[in-house]
């Protein structure tokens, strides 16, 4: 097991007149090295804010007064919004579909063998880079389909030992179905690379459209935090951890509501992991110190991201990579002047130390994040069935508009018209 990880910190926010280039949509913008059981995350270092936006550090409580919770229907009246959704589905889905439960009974929209190959493609820009492949936007020839396919070097791949990683990604993506979460359609490979056709979001990362604000409001700021939650708590029901929650990998679609992508460092796990993996500004205590680790890192994550989105920068910074970890486990956080009582008590109880103490890993899951009062007045099922006007709506010309990404060199190195070669590698990719 791997003792350290060698990582760059998450980039900072710059100035609404010189956003800072997005990294790609779909393959992680940085990159990846393994150490033992180990994946790293190359990362740019920050431009830590100003300390006189700030207050003296706070050191985290767990306690808070109890008004800080608003109530819940019973479960006579109402249960958790997972199980409601089922039984409202019986009902809805003989007239339409259904709500919560109907994303849980909902086939994938994947399909293993296509009914296309390379020569039905057209690719017509590149949307990101990675270690070891690119984004293309892609169109199905003779139609105005527009796909995100995502090429992997299968060389690559096996250099930098992502086999699991990429396997994995592939299987969650094509199981998981949910508003909130990134299509996969179909997979295939060649002799040289892996191919998986994804829903193209035409609306650019959130970590644009954060940097170029600045930093959000606080209403802005809860939106986007509960329909991530909302996906969140999803992939949790399924024993899907994430682990690599932040701006870059969060989408919005072209009505401005979330989608989540690259599911690179996703895993099933019932208990606990002990893979060190993900972005560092972003990693849970428990992560860094090698204690294995399971859901809860999700929920720190989301108290980073949330911090994020309302400060313009995460808690933790520091101008190297152990200089950030050094300062997760001191649990220091100094709040911006304008951070209100509510959104700082629920980073408080997100961002503890203690995973046994984190909000989101007690015994009512979710459902105590969704209780908060930070969280009051949301309208858990408007925002499920995309009801609720998103605060943000991406300006886009046609479906297949890229200007909300960042411009790319077009290196299109996919040739459909090659003669195939031997493949060293089809054995260890059996699913694509």
């Amino acid at each position: 097991m791997a003792s350290s990880i060698d990582a760059s910190p998450h980039s900072q926010p710059q100035s609404p007149a010189s956003p800072q280039p997005s990294p790609s949509p779909l393959i992680h913008p940085y990159d990846h090295s393994k150490i033992a059981s180990d994946c790293q995350v190359i990362l740019h270092p920050p431009s830590p804010p100003s300390p006189d936006s700030q207050k003296p550090p706070v050191q985290f409580n767990s306690q808070s007064p109890q008004s800080l919770y608003h109530p819940l229907p019973s479960p006579t009246q109402q249960q958790n919004t997972l199980s409601s959704y089922h039984e409202q589905e019986i009902q809805r889905q003989q007239e339409e579909s259904s709500k919560w439960h109907y994303w849980h009974t909902l086939p994938s929209p994947y399909v293993r063998k296509p009914s296309f190959g390379l020569n039905h493609i057209e690719l017509l820009d590149t949307l990101g880079t990675g270690t070891f492949g690119r984004v293309y936007l892609a169109r199905l020839k003779d139609s105005q389909k527009y796909y995100a396919m995502k090429v992997l070097k299968k060389q690559e791949v096996v250099r930098l030992k992502q086999v699991e990683h990429i396997n994995s990604e592939k299987q969650i993506l094509a199981f998981v179905k949910f508003p909130f979460i990134v299509n996969l359609y179909c997979t295939f490979q060649d002799d040289r690379n892996l191919f998986m056709m994804l829903e193209y979001v035409v609306g650019g990362e959130l970590f644009s459209h954060l940097r170029r604000a600045g930093r959000f409001t606080t209403d802005i700021a809860r939106f986007y935090a509960s329909e991530i939650l909302l996906a969140v708590e999803y992939l949790h029901s399924k024993d899907i951890i994430y682990r690599d929650l932040k701006p870059e990998n969060l989408l919005l679609d072209h009505k401005g509501h979330i989608k989540i992508t690259d599911f690179g460092f996703a895993k099933t796990v019932v208990d606990r992991t002990w893979t060190l993996c993900g972005t560092p500004e972003y990693l849970a205590p428990e992560i860094i110190q090698s204690k294995g680790h399971g859901k809860a890192v999700d929920w720190w994550a989301m108290g980073i991201l949330i911090f994020e989105m309302l400060a313009g920068y995460p808690p933790f910074y520091d101008n190297n990579s152990f200089g950030i970890y050094e300062k997760i486990l001191a649990g220091r956080v100094m709040f911006p002047a304008h951070f209100d009582p509510y959104a700082k008590d629920l980073l408080k109880r997100l961002l503890v130390g203690d995973r046994s103490r984190r909000l989101g890993n007690l015994k009512g899951g979710a459902e105590d994040v969704k209780r908060h009062k930070w969280f009051r007045d949301v309208d858990w099922f408007g925002l499920l069935e995309k009801k609720v006007q998103a605060p943000i709506i991406p300006p886009y010309r046609h479906p297949g508009d890229t200007s909300n990404f960042e411009k790319y060199p077009n290196a299109i190195d996919v040739d459909h018209s090659r003669i195939p070669t031997g493949d060293p590698y089809a054995s260890l990719f059996p699913d694509f």
